[in-house]
């Protein structure tokens, strides 16, 4: 099992580091929404929407701001390389702070998490609120992975998927280990507190070895061990959030397409948790050596 995890790891990581490094930020953003649409649609197993025109419309639901976004944002460029206007950065306007909701949101999940997690397994919300929910935040993942290739280039867009690789293989190593106290046995109970300090660890060990590499000034490569390590720590609870969805639906995977590691959803549950805490971080301290 242990093989097959690896190899189908190896395998997945070897398609994203291609998919940032060599596709334009729009190929990039198309090829990150089909993923996500992937999620969205073992998504709505996981909230029991059976009918196969519900699934078909969350998924239309998905795909329509989807293009929307993509195509505003080369309009804009557009415009910009016309009439020689600075980047799109500097004029992206109301988008930049649509990163507050979804921030909040993962934050408030993670309080939650820790804090009530016997009474989340027994929470039953209705079925609008789930398909809510999962647009939500499918759709703020997409969207601030995508804005993050296209206004921080490549070198930060890997940084970002390393960080939560290092995080994810840390956390189950040291915790294979050493683990022995659990952070949530009601809703995960293989991870453990030895696993989440490796994870952290690892987090630290990265922010310091980009700042190092990049040679930032010592107040820049705090900044950004501090952004690293609390992105891996919210990474873990959006793990714990859909373990949790999981667990209420009676099953261990969102679904089978990978050997060894289940569905789209088990691979990037952490990302989409994470993904908007380190735009916004990204964002604060206005890293440009990436651009």
């Amino acid at each position: 099992m242990l093989l097959q995890r690896i190899i189908t790891a190896t395998i997945l990581a070897v398609l994203i580091i291609s998919a940032v490094l060599f596709l334009s930020s729009v190929y990039f953003s198309f090829i990150i929404g089909l993923v996500v649409l992937i999620g969205a649609w073992e998504w709505t197993y996981l909230v029991n929407i059976n009918k196969i025109g519900m699934r078909v419309l969350f998924i239309i639901a998905l795909i329509l701001p989807m293009l929307g976004v993509i195509f505003w944002t080369q309009f804009l460029e557009i415009v910009a390389l016309q009439f020689e206007w600075p980047g799109i950065r500097e004029y992206s306007g109301l988008i930049e702070w649509t990163v507050i909701p979804p921030v909040l949101f993962w934050v408030l999940m993670m309080i939650l998490i820790r804090q009530l997690p016997a009474s989340l397994l027994k929470l039953e919300l209705k079925s609008s609120y789930r398909i809510i929910t999962g647009w939500f935040i499918l759709f703020s993942a997409w969207m601030f992975i995508s804005r993050l290739r296209l206004l921080y280039g490549a070198d930060m867009t890997l940084y970002f998927m390393i960080l939560i690789w290092v995080a994810d293989i840390a956390a189950y190593f040291v915790g294979k280990q050493f683990g022995k106290d659990k952070i949530s046995p009601d809703i995960s109970p293989g991870k453990t507190v030895q696993g989440v300090y490796g994870a952290l660890a690892g987090a630290f060990i990265c922010g310091l070895a980009l700042g190092v590499i990049y040679q930032f000034s010592w107040m820049s490569i705090i900044d950004f061990v501090l952004l690293s390590v609390l992105t891996v720590l919210l990474s873990i609870y959006g793990d714990l959030f859909f373990s949790l969805i999981k667990r209420q639906r009676g099953v261990k995977d969102s679904g089978i397409i990978f050997p060894g590691h289940g569905g789209v959803l088990d691979r990037i549950d952490s990302i989409i948790a994470a993904s908007p805490f380190f735009y916004a971080g990204v964002s604060l301290i206005g890293f440009g050596v990436f651009q």
